[in-house]
């Protein structure tokens, strides 16, 4: 899946394309993490809450409520504690119950945090298929994978995967044509290991966050992030040598290391150290751009850009390959929109111009020749573009275009061997192109099928790249690209204990509420009777102009041999269709997200896939807010929920850590128009005591830094309180662990174990002989 800037609410994140440089002590049963034991919650009075717009719209019905007798046959949840706790905004009065449970550290949510994981551990441990599932998905996960190499000076720097190992180990190989080498990468020699996370702590949970390479490869700046944090430590190593220098970096986010082309020293960005005990609550304001040099302390860095006037600028560095420019990419939270500032490296005390202001279209650097610098735009071209700006003559009007918008979305772009390598994404599946520095088209790359490509990393100068490609039923292979002969070769091939040619991907295409064209991919078993009686999962995400393309997860391939279908849905709010796609699901529009998700569902039951009892939906983070608030709009259509580290209470998100960013995509509780948008659809807010909810599973870290936990706590309490019906409503709070980056493979399947064991114990079996919804 493509991802972009690392600051958006997702798992899994990278930074900016074009920089290319940016989920102890469980119980053996349920794999569930057990607090210290504290003192139970106060008692406190009960506040009914104030009754929002409910998003239910006339022609949906809203779902039937239980009988006395079902509700006393629920769960015994740990009691929580209502407060009187009521916000006025613009003059609507909202109630806010759980207040409480935003202080992460509290005795009282330290109590409440245990309790639930009981319940949750108990409940798990009585699944009669988590043991079977746990063993089978050890055997998939443990196999050989890579990442994508790339090339400094005479080595090429990869990570690599034995299986089981909690953290992938980043590895060097003496390229065939150093010095003093012959030979081919067909039958390379030992790599040797440069960095080994798993020897960094006892649990694997710290991780390899980011690496940077000096030009010549002979250092490396690499970030660390412990129990799942976004803040990073960076530290500088020797390449030769495998040892560290004396310097270390401390309070960075969303930042690489890009390098002088000299190796004395490389930009970063940072904030100032938190408040003692603040790191998680504190909101994140004033990035600053620094420059280190080499053997020299923090306190000594050199000040390159801040925008104290504008404190929620954060800047992106990247120099140039000839090192004569450092181009700064300058964001506004998660605003898709940026700006571009540049200083000219080769002219001491230069200032730091601005290029590129308002914030009124996407910029990245792809390269340059000289003073001229090649930007993948969607300025005048929702779907993208590339454009040639001659810092000589940088009026709009001088601007030349090199590669022109297409039918499909261009997606990345890098410059690499004397050629402009630019994938694109063809209804959510790639493409791509090679073209001349001039922008002329010379090929097009041929890929195995419906998938993905990631890579292509490299210099101007290079004559050579690797990318990976992959799909839901394909691991990542990785290639070789000569770009002299055009060849294209094996590097690495990931080989998995699966019989990927029992199955099938589909790309199927529906309507949703509004009449609106929208894309899915279903992967089953070939053959598959469409009769309604199969479970399946139905998975989006859909914001925040991300794309989702076909990519292969080894926990689902559990899912799909126990005779599974898994659907993965393209909505509008992402990138896939360009600009006009994304803000057709963002801000006042968010709730066509929302109606296409609702309708891929309708249509899997429709089309004999699944049936509602057996139909499971779920998402992660941006997806947690989709899959809560499908719920919470159609809890009728769904037999199970499953909502990860979801962002969930739509009138605070912007006061934790990075949240205040996403007002690009969602709007602002602050504003009169967006708070009725927001308030119509917050999960936290539309639910509705006294109905029957499908059964949910919520996941979450206690100390998750990007999607506080308070969101999933919150949520948690208000769903089982509401909840009329019979089926469980679980919350499983990790410990050690964050929003998903770095999470431990062992943490990963025991995750995995725990959510795929829960969907089966809870989704209906169809009625014999007939299709069941």
């Amino acid at each position: 899946m493509r991802r972009k800037l690392d600051r958006f609410p997702i798992i899994s994140l990278a930074a900016l394309a074009a920089l290319a440089a940016l989920l102890m002590g469980w119980p053996a049963a349920a794999g569930v993490p057990v607090a210290a034991p504290v003192a139970a919650p106060l008692a406190a009075p009960v506040a009914p809450p104030v009754a929002p717009p409910h998003a239910i719209t006339a022609d949906r019905p809203a779902a039937s409520t239980t009988s006395a007798a079902a509700s006393l046959a629920r769960l015994a949840y740990p009691e929580a504690q209502r407060l009187s706790q009521v916000d006025d905004y613009h003059g609507v009065r909202v109630a806010d119950p759980y207040r409480w449970l935003e202080d992460p550290d509290s005795p009282q949510t330290r109590a409440w945090v245990e309790a639930e994981n009981r319940v949750t551990g108990s409940f798990l441990g009585t699944a009669g298929t988590r043991e079977q599932i746990r063993r089978r998905l050890t055997e998939l996960w443990n196999y050989e994978r890579f990442g994508v190499p790339q090339r400094r000076g005479n080595r090429y720097f990869f990570t690599r995967n034995d299986g089981l190992q909690n953290q992938s180990v980043l590895y060097t190989l003496p390229a065939p044509d150093a010095p003093g080498k012959d030979g081919d990468l067909a039958h390379p020699p030992e790599p040797t290991m440069l960095l080994d996370p798993n020897t960094l702590s006892a649990d694997g949970t710290v991780a390899l966050s980011n690496f940077d390479l000096s030009d010549d490869g002979s250092l490396m700046a690499y970030g660390l992030a412990s129990g799942g944090s976004d803040w990073q430590e960076f530290r500088v190593r020797d390449v030769a040598t495998g040892k560290d220098l004396p310097d270390v970096l401390r309070w960075i986010k969303f930042s690489p290391a890009a390098w002088t082309r000299d190796g004395r020293g490389f930009f970063y960005s940072r904030f100032a150290e938190p408040a003692a005990g603040r790191a998680l609550e504190d909101a994140n304001f004033n990035q600053k751009l620094y420059y280190h040099r080499l053997g020299t302390p923090q306190a000594s860095d050199e000040l390159i850009c801040e925008r104290p006037q504008r404190k929620e600028l954060g800047f992106a560095p990247v120099v140039t390959d000839d090192g004569r420019y450092l181009v700064i990419h300058v964001t506004l939270g998660t605003k898709v929109e940026n700006g571009i500032y540049y200083k000219d490296l080769q002219v001491p005390g230069s200032p730091v111009v601005e290029l590129i202001g308002g914030f009124e279209a996407t910029y990245q650097l792809v390269g340059n020749d000289g003073p001229t610098l090649w930007f993948l735009t969607n300025a005048a071209a929702p779907r993208r573009r590339i454009v040639a700006i001659d810092l000589r003559a940088p009026a709009r009007e001088r601007w030349r275009e090199l590669v022109p918008q297409a039918a499909e979305t261009l997606e990345t772009a890098t410059c690499v061997g004397e050629r402009l390598i630019a994938s694109y994404l063809q209804d959510a599946h790639a493409r791509v192109r090679i073209f001349g520095l001039d922008g002329h088209f010379l090929s097009e790359l041929p890929l195995p099928g419906l998938g993905t490509v990631d890579g292509f990393p490299g210099k101007r100068t290079d004559r050579e790249t690797f990318f990976s490609f992959t799909s839901f039923t394909s691991p990542a292979t990785i290639y070789r690209y000569d770009l002299t002969s055009g060849g294209v070769n094996v590097f690495r091939r990931a080989r998995v204990n699966f019989d990927f040619d029992a199955y099938e991907t589909r790309q199927i295409f529906y309507r949703s509420k509004d009449g609106t064209r929208v894309p899915m991919f279903i992967t089953c078993k070939k053959g598959l009777v469409l009769d309604g009686t199969h479970p399946a999962y139905l998975h989006g995400y859909g914001g925040f102009d991300i794309s989702v393309t076909p990519a292969f997860q080894v926990s689902n391939l559990v899912w799909l041999e126990r005779g599974g279908v898994y659907a993965e849905a393209i909505l509008r709010g992402g990138g896939e269709y360009g600009e006009e796609w994304h803000l057709a699901g963002s801000r006042l529009r968010k709730q066509n997200t929302f109606d296409d998700f609702i309708a891929a569902a309708q249509w899997l039951i429709d089309n004999g896939y699944t049936s509602r009892a057996r139909l499971a939906i779920g998402g992660e983070s941006n997806g947690g807010l989709l899959a809560a608030a499908a719920l919470v709009q159609r809890p009728d259509l769904f037999g199970a929920v499953k909502i990860g580290v979801g962002v969930l209470d739509m009138l605070r998100f912007h006061k934790f850590t990075v949240g205040w960013g996403w007002v690009s995509d969602y709007g602002s509780p602050d504003d009169p128009q967006d708070f009725k948008a927001l308030y119509a659809y917050s999960p936290y807010h539309n639910l509705r005591p006294g109905t029957s909810y499908p059964a949910t599973l919520i996941t979450t870290a206690d100390h998750d830094d990007r999607v506080v936990p308070a969101h999933s706590f919150k949520f948690a309490a208000a769903l089982q309180h509401a909840q009329a019906g019979a089926a469980p409503v679980l919350i499983r709070i990790d410990t050690r662990a964050g929003h998903g980056r770095g999470k431990p493979t062992a943490k990963l399947i025991e995750q995995a174990a725990d959510e795929w064991s829960f969907l089966e114990a809870v989704l209906q079996p169809a009625a014999a002989g007939r299709p069941a919804g």
